[in-house]
């Protein structure tokens, strides 16, 4: 180890920044936001840094430079030269501030590109609100101490950053954090098994890139996942390895779930104390049923959270590159099931769910409803993935274009803006 890392309390300390450029700038306020009394300066001598904790320089000239960094170890005080490790007593690392929660990141000087390209890495890994879960922790730091057992202890540190009570307070409900972590310490004092939590989390279209975020951090976390049938492997992939994977899709024409036996898994397992994601295609509030389990769970007066994915419409359209609300010749979108495409207002796109099977109803419900049997539509199985599909033509040759999209999920797109769909010859079909 080249350095040492180390966190010092600047709080109310005298820290003199030698310079006026960016450069400096950056470093005065980097010092602000740790509570330090700033001293911007031009150059220093020795007087000047009486009382001082922490010199920064970076004047831009060697010379200067070098002189003020003289002046630092004449009075013995720590001093960094912005770009010149050789003249610094410590370094500036590449920092992610997450409030009580800070990490700094150091390349020893050999390549600050590479320590911002980590930093980059482990700002998308903690959530904005990482801090409140050390203020949660910190909260019950006593208590724990004083009513549990050291082996005890791990187990409730454990549960409370990753359990329930932890993922409340990363979704701002840190009143509701707190309950949760009271009943959980009261839980491990009485060595009685704590509530788990459900996260109701949408998958996306099918491309694991397209994960939110916190899908993918959730999908680390959980015990179990239960998921639909449509939900790729690789998602499922992405799982921690020792979650259990419980598929409870539904698919048309085959033995499934009923919804009411889902709900029951979910408010079971979480009484049983695990962590569930509820993984669905798409977003869990677009024809997900998302909020049907919401209800049951709260009911139940068990934790959730919901997490919206990238629902099939806008993912599948971006991907055959079509605007869903081109102004040049949209102003509106509409979503349907198959088996509710009504609707005939002009100008506007509609966006037609789990329909290739009713492709035959969908446009005779259509051209019933007055809509011009020469509207562009495009059909797009398995929008997003390797083995994406394209079919385009018109609404009255819909039945025959779906002919060829009965293998995976599929969406129908009605209106101008499916004459837009991006043509790839290999998997597309025009229909004139």
């Amino acid at each position: 180890m080249k350095h040492l890392p180390l966190f010092f309390d600047l709080a109310g300390r005298r820290v003199v920044v030698v310079g006026r450029g960016a450069a400096a700038e950056r470093r005065a306020d980097l010092a602000r936001s740790a509570g330090a009394a700033v001293y911007q300066l031009e150059s220093v001598s020795t007087a000047d840094l009486k009382g001082t904790a922490a010199v920064f320089v970076a004047t831009g000239d060697l010379e200067s430079d070098t002189e003020a960094q003289r002046a630092a170890k004449v009075a013995s005080v720590p001093v960094n030269v912005a770009d010149r490790p050789q003249l610094s007593d410590f370094i500036l690392p590449a920092i992610v501030d997450r409030d009580e929660v800070v990490v700094a990141i150091s390349t020893g000087g050999a390549s600050p590109t590479l320590a911002t390209l980590l930093r980059g890495r482990i700002e998308a890994m903690l959530p904005g609100r990482f801090g409140a879960v050390a203020r949660l922790a910190q909260t019950f730091r006593a208590q724990a101490n004083a009513l549990l057992e050291p082996r005890q202890r791990r187990a409730f540190w454990r549960r409370l950053i990753e359990g329930p009570a932890g993922r409340l307070a990363l979704r701002g409900d840190e009143a509701g954090a707190r309950r949760i972590a009271l009943t959980e310490l009261d839980a491990a004092r009485r060595a009685h098994k704590p509530l788990g939590i459900a996260h109701i989390v949408g998958a996306g279209p099918g491309d694991p890139d397209l994960l939110t975020l916190k899908a993918a951090q959730l999908l680390q976390q959980a015990d179990a996942i239960l998921h639909d049938a449509l939900v790729p492997e690789a998602i499922l992939g992405r799982a921690r390895r020792e979650a259990e994977l419980v598929c409870v899709g539904k698919r048309k024409g085959r033995p499934s779930w009923a919804q009411a036996d889902i709900e029951a898994e979910l408010i079971s397992r979480v009484r049983a104390g695990q962590t569930v994601v509820r993984l669905k295609a798409g977003d869990p509030f677009v024809f997900g049923r998302g909020a049907e389990e919401v209800d049951a769970l709260q009911a139940a007066g068990l934790p959730v959270t919901v997490v919206p994915g990238i629902t099939a419409a806008l993912g599948c359209a971006a991907s055959a590159g079509i605007s869903l609300t081109d102004r040049r010749v949209a102003s509106a979108v509409t979503l349907l099931s198959g088996h509710a495409a009504h609707d005939a207002a002009g100008g506007h796109t509609r966006v037609i769910y789990m329909a290739a099977s009713e492709a035959a109803s969908v446009r005779d419900r259509l051209l019933a409803d007055g809509v011009d049997p020469a509207t562009p539509v495009a059909i797009i199985e398995n929008g997003t993935r390797p083995d994406e599909r394209i079919s385009t033509g018109r609404l009255a040759d819909l039945a025959r274009l779906a002919v060829r999209h009965v293998g995976g999920p599929s969406l129908i797109i009605v209106g101008d803006v499916a004459a837009r769909a991006a043509v790839q010859p290999e998997s597309l079909v025009q229909v004139s």
